[in-house]
């Protein structure tokens, strides 16, 4: 399913963005930019997550930088539900290599000291894209969740739509990998001991826990769970293949469940094996599904990165579910860790005093300059800002340097996000093969589809900003243009 849009793709789209940024001093030094407006440019979309929590506004570390607020460069915020300062809409920021004024006002969207709209991955619809691209901008993609909310991004037409990149992937411009994770304190807490799990156990309760009430996700993961049910007992509380009632209707309210609750975490950390199965599979998305587990002291039996092993505190602190030629062969493993203590101990050995021997997690954590539940830290919202306003604050010095140089010094060369930013593939069903599933298969008609078209979107308004369009409407006309295309392929 390959291709690009009309005469177009991602290279050209490079050409495109290194022309745009050449002649943005140029444009800057115009005067006036024409009057700023929002006419047929969307409204936010979708709220943020509930990963995020008001916090003071943060202005930044501080700086030497003496410019007042109108000769500085502006942030906009394009979705403005997650502008990360209150109680205004604007906010003078003073980071490391220069100030930024940010704003989730979008009538300076079209402003030429604007430099920069910073999008929310989730929010973003490649039909509610803000055109014509304007020369002197650069975009920039906030996007910590679930590739499932968007599978636009994992396509290279995409995420090479944007300049800079803060996603879950290591690669990303701004890495948020370790989002769920505080420190390495959070994965040494107490486990509970094993005499009280085997009591729990001998009580009718089984040794692995399923909690999940998102049911119908690319990773389709109800799919291996229902499978691996027949071999082992799970005790499932979540609306997914529910078969167990949590003790107290407080537990049963869903807010609860995703807290940290410390009666919900209290009942959960008596199970030996949590079900750990993210709803997509992508490098480095890793979720509380991971850590909130190894945190109580239970082990993960964990399906979602398939570079997880980098990041685990040790050798031996979770079980891969591909590790397993079938849920037959897991649920056999998983009784006999059950059955034996001693064996089942050393996944938890990473508690111990010296445990978390991973490098490679200790050195990200120590690196790392936003914090977790953290307030001596700024939050990753606020890190990503001060980012991409030293960005900013650098590329607007190279073009004035270039300008004044008549030519000799070149202009500033564009950033430009690369697949691997996100490069989230291809949803395949959580147990067995696509072809044994059926034509009226809800998971293969849903997430398959959306897969595919997403890879239309992106080329379709990669397509319109080459050919500068202005008009939103169009990108049907796109859409439809490259589905005949793809028809006369096939």
């Amino acid at each position: 399913m390959g291709g690009t849009g009309p005469g177009w793709g991602p290279a050209g789209l490079w050409a495109r963005l290194a022309l745009v940024w050449s002649v943005g001093a140029a444009l800057a030094a115009e005067g006036p930019a024409e009057p700023c407006g929002t006419e047929g440019w969307a409204q936010d979309a979708v709220p943020p997550g509930a990963a995020f929590v008001a916090a003071a506004s943060y202005r930044g570390p501080g700086n030497n930088d003496t410019r007042s607020n109108k000769a500085l460069p502006i942030l906009l915020w394009w979705s403005g539900s997650l502008f990360p300062h209150f109680p205004g809409d604007t906010e003078r920021i003073d980071c490391p290599r220069g100030s930024c004024l940010v704003t989730r006002s979008r009538r300076v969207a079209r402003h030429r000291r604007t430099k920069a709209l910073i999008f929310y991955g989730t929010d973003f619809r490649a039909y509610e894209a803000p055109l014509p691209r304007l020369p002197h901008q650069t975009w920039a993609l906030f996007h910590e969740e679930s590739p499932m909310n968007n599978y636009v991004l994992s396509h290279s037409p995409g995420i090479r739509l944007f300049n800079y990149t803060a996603t879950f992937r290591r690669e990303s411009d701004y890495p948020l990998t370790l989002q769920w994770l505080p420190g390495t304190e959070y994965l040494r807490a107490p486990a509970v001991p094993l005499a009280e799990k085997d009591a729990w156990r001998r009580r009718g309760y089984g040794p692995v826990l399923y909690m999940q009430s998102h049911c119908d996700v690319p990773s389709d993961r109800d799919r291996y769970v229902r499978e691996l049910m027949k071999y082992i007992q799970v005790d499932s509380y979540g609306k997914c293949l529910h078969n167990r009632e949590l003790p107290s209707e407080r537990l049963r309210d869903t807010s609860t469940a995703t807290t940290e609750d410390s009666e919900f975490m209290t009942f959960i950390a008596r199970y030996k094996f949590h079900l750990a199965l993210e709803n997509a599979i992508c490098d480095d998305y890793m979720t509380e599904k991971l850590w909130r587990p190894m945190h109580l002291g239970a082990v993960p039996v964990y399906r979602g990165s398939p570079a997880v092993r980098d990041w685990m505190p040790n050798n031996l602190s979770i079980i891969l579910i591909d590790d397993f030629n079938s849920p037959q062969e897991l649920a056999k493993y998983l009784d006999f860790l059950d059955k034996n203590g001693e064996e089942y101990l050393k996944y938890l050995e990473y508690k111990n005093v010296g445990g978390i021997t991973n490098q490679f997690l200790l050195e990200s954590l120590a690196k790392r300059e936003w914090g977790v539940n953290d307030m001596t830290l700024p939050n990753y919202l606020n890190g990503f800002e001060c980012f991409i306003c030293d960005k900013e604050n650098t590329r607007v010095k190279e073009e004035q340097e270039h300008k004044k140089s008549r030519g000799k010094i070149p202009p500033p060369r564009p950033h430009i996000a690369q697949f691997k930013h996100m490069g989230c593939p291809m949803p395949t069903p959580g147990f067995g093969s696509v072809e044994d599933l059926s034509e009226g298969d809800s998971w293969k008609e849903m997430w398959l589809q959306d897969y595919w078209q997403s890879l239309d979107q992106g080329e379709a308004l990669t397509a319109m900003i080459h050919h500068n369009e202005s008009h939103q409407g169009r990108f049907w006309d796109y859409m439809h243009e490259i589905f005949l295309k793809r028809t006369r392929q096939h």
